[in-house]
């Protein structure tokens, strides 16, 4: 089967430091006020990815709640995701990491550490800052474009993408998409970018239906022509759960599943499909389903040397 009938997917575990976020975005289904939840310790997290070492995990996703800049806990916070990216590569594994804005000496630190790292944009449109963001100050767009600046400027390959249907008006899609597009354009290390549907949660406190997912095959296809083509556009399958559309989506050039792991923790209420049925689907249209590791081959020369020997294991 050619290459162009392939798509790809992250076998992935998520390790969560902590749930506790100084951010309040409206439409959260994974936050926790802090102090309300318990830090990961690094026993438990050995624990855990000691039981997956012979289970196909490839990609541990470092996934936290913000601890704030200014708190006397960012710190040891920040050593947490540390360890934990340490002893993720210790056991095999590599880790990702995606824990939301980070100083420039957090970045470059944990560039050591990880393969790739990540950090979504969402929306760039200011608009949202008086809804959806409005007790969230780390969600200001300029400063979610530094982050990934600093990435390109670090050399870190990085995933990023946008929200879909928070509020936001399609010409801020475009608007987005062009930014990523201009930063790429720099220093071209952007691998994917992922166009997640705002799909409604139990824990939200926002009140407001998702997105409309027979809009989403037309949003990949502008951004597939938007982006440089040597960006992945990804899609989570669990949001877009009508088989036919997700099959439209991969048509329109979605080309990458992301990680597909046991529990989508930042929409806990969609399950991913097990793998066999999706590849079944995906099969049946003539798509071929196969795992990838969280840096792309043409990154993989960037890394540090400790990282790339770990990529060679």
């Amino acid at each position: 089967m050619s290459d162009y009938r392939t798509i790809t997917y992250s076998p992935a575990y998520t390790l969560v430091p902590t749930y506790e976020c100084f951010n309040r975005c409206t439409y959260c289904n994974f936050r926790a006020n802090p102090g309300d939840s318990p830090w990961l310790t690094i026993e438990d997290a050995e624990g855990r990815l000691k039981q997956l070492r012979h289970q196909g995990v490839c990609e541990i996703l470092i996934l936290s709640g913000e601890v704030h800049p200014q708190s006397s806990l960012r710190q040891a916070w920040f050593e947490r995701i540390y360890a934990l990216c340490q002893l993720a590569l210790s056991l095999g594994f590599l880790p990702h990491t995606n824990v939301g804005i980070l100083s420039f000496a957090e970045m470059r630190s944990l560039g050591q550490v990880n393969v790739s790292m990540g950090l979504m944009l969402e929306q760039l449109t200011p608009n949202l800052r008086q809804t959806v963001h409005r007790h969230a100050p780390s969600k200001v767009p300029e400063v979610r474009l530094q982050q990934l600046a600093w990435a390109g400027e670090l050399r870190i390959p990085f995933t990023t993408g946008l929200l879909l249907g928070i509020g936001e008006k399609p010409e801020d899609w475009w608007e987005t998409l062009d930014a990523i597009a201009q930063i790429h354009c720099h220093y071209g290390h952007i691998q994917e970018v992922i166009l997640q549907p705002y799909s409604p949660g139990s824990q939200e406190s926002w009140d407001a239906s998702g997105f409309d997912l027979y809009k989403l095959p037309d949003v990949i296809a502008k951004a597939r022509q938007m982006l440089p083509s040597d960006i992945t556009l990804q899609i989570p399958p669990n949001l877009v759960p009508d088989s036919q559309w997700l099959l439209a989506c991969l048509a329109a050039g979605a080309r990458d599943l992301g990680g597909i792991v046991p529990k989508d923790e930042v929409n806990p209420d969609y399950p991913h499909l097990h793998l066999p049925k999706l590849k079944e689907i995906l099969q049946s249209a003539g798509w071929k389903l196969v795992p990838r590791l969280p840096v792309y081959p043409q990154y993989q020369s960037w890394l540090p040397s400790r990282l790339q020997e770990s990529l060679r294991q």
